[in-house]
């Protein structure tokens, strides 16, 4: 990973979000890029998407007046300074090589559907913070725009510090090419990792590769890992249950079927665990 892609606004939960991202570059000598959205005046902000469900996405960014929209950008480029200089990440104008991270400050106008479909194709990873279990507003649609929009990993912080982040790591595996393509983007992560555990959820009947194939695959790359099958009864639960009992700190899942993607945005499994637990997520929607 080498490029770390943020929306920063002035809010509490971007703090803690814009921390772990620092520490995450920091630590993958990685790049920062954040993005603040600023809502055009005369755009409608109405979703392309047919609305599914209220509950996880809204329509885009509230009508703000030119004063509170200026504003908000002063607030939010101040956070990102004030967190970039805390970690002593240097803020660069433009890309180039260098021994270390960098950090790079842009401001766009538009939706977030808009801002993800331009620049989420070139990053590698976006980070987000998970909106509160029964907010409504932006943070939704900016959650929901950056996995459906983005085309690049996403990893999903809570709104609470997570200072042991990604050291203990659970694959929520389901034998398809979703968890599998977002199990080799974590590669990183899975690197760092002190242990890494899998778990399936019900038999394993399905074509696609078995938890003891990504477990040979994780071993090319030195990466060890532990196996635990569940009934597959109810499939949250019982991951979220593995994932409390080995105390891991970040959960590896696919995200949403493109083919059914009205179906499980209506109360699948990645709608659950994205939108009604507490723990940190990287996805892939693939």
């Amino acid at each position: 990973m080498k490029v770390l892609l943020i929306p920063v606004a002035d809010r509490p939960e971007c703090r803690i979000a814009l921390n772990e991202a620092f520490r995450l570059a920091d630590y993958l000598s990685a790049n920062i890029v954040g993005y603040h959205l600023r809502p055009h005046r005369e755009e409608k902000v109405d979703s392309h998407w047919p609305r599914m469900t209220n509950s996880l996405i809204e329509a885009g960014l509230p009508e703000t007046t030119d004063q509170a929209s200026r504003l908000n950008l002063a607030q939010a480029r101040k956070l990102f300074r004030s967190v970039a200089e805390e970690h002593e990440i240097p803020i660069a104008r433009k890309p180039r090589m260098a021994q270390g991270p960098l950090a790079f400050w842009q401001v766009m106008v538009g939706t977030p559907e808009k801002l993800f479909s331009i620049i989420g194709p070139t990053s590698d990873c976006i980070v987000v913070s998970r909106p509160k279990a029964r907010s409504s507003g932006p943070a939704r649609a900016f959650l929901l725009a950056a996995l459906l929009r983005g085309g690049r990993p996403l990893l999903v912080l809570p709104q609470k510090a997570q200072p042991e982040l990604g050291q203990r790591i659970l694959i929520a595996w389901n034998q398809g090419i979703p968890v599998a393509q977002t199990m080799i983007a974590a590669l990183p992560l899975l690197r760092r990792a002190e242990e890494v555990h899998f778990v399936c959820c019900g038999e394993e009947t399905s074509p696609g590769p078995k938890m003891s194939h990504a477990q040979n695959y994780l071993l090319h790359w030195g990466i060890e890992s532990q196996q635990h099958r569940c009934r597959g009864r109810d499939t949250a639960k019982e991951i979220m249950t593995v994932y409390r009992e080995k105390k891991c700190t970040l959960l590896v899942m696919g995200a949403y079927s493109r083919n059914h993607l009205r179906e499980r945005i209506l109360g699948g499994v990645t709608h659950q665990l994205l939108v009604k637990t507490d723990a940190p997520m990287f996805a892939l929607h693939v």
